[in-house]
């Protein structure tokens, strides 16, 4: 099995970093380089779905994918200790009929020795917004990564990609 630094026990440093590749790996829209962060057993709790093993994370990431259109994503770091951390995120998309979604969730994430996850668990709620209120367009540019947390709770820092934001 191959490492994916950085390892835990994570500190605030390389709980950033991770999280960071997280969001990274998921705005590629790539469903078996995302899977490669999770072990070959990892255990999912995705709303009201329940998966196990990378086999089925890459067929649900597919599945999702083509559900999901446009979607870009932003993470961001809500606690860790150990090998444990905890991120808020939102993402936006559309869906066949052009409507616009922003979906805010949690996420628990458990990793191996190795760096490797092998639990999260997602809650995630889903809010109908028009195409002009969206505020996430494509990766974080790398400008904003090292904003800080938002103030406004509904909002993650470095959100508004806008050429305004």
């Amino acid at each position: 099995m191959t490492a994916r630094p950085p390892l835990p026990p994570f500190t605030l440093e390389t709980a950033l970093a991770k999280v960071q590749a997280a969001e990274d790996a998921w705005n590629t829209r790539d469903p078996e380089r995302v899977a490669l962060a999770y072990t070959e057993d990892s255990s999912w709790r995705n709303r009201d779905q329940f998966l196990t093993g990378r086999a089925a994370i890459v067929e649900f990431l597919h599945a999702k994918w083509q559900r999901e259109l446009d979607y870009a994503l932003r993470k961001e770091l809500w606690s860790f200790h150990g090998n444990r951390i905890a991120v808020r995120f939102q993402y936006e998309s559309r869906d066949s009929t052009g409507q616009w979604w922003r979906s805010y969730g949690n996420e628990l994430w458990e990793f191996t020795d190795d760096g490797l996850m092998c639990r999260r668990e997602a809650s995630i709620n889903d809010v109908r917004i028009a195409a002009a209120e969206r505020r996430i367009f494509g990766p974080r540019p790398a400008h904003r990564r090292d904003d800080p947390p938002s103030p406004h709770p509904w909002t993650i820092g470095g959100l508004d990609d806008t050429p305004n934001g």
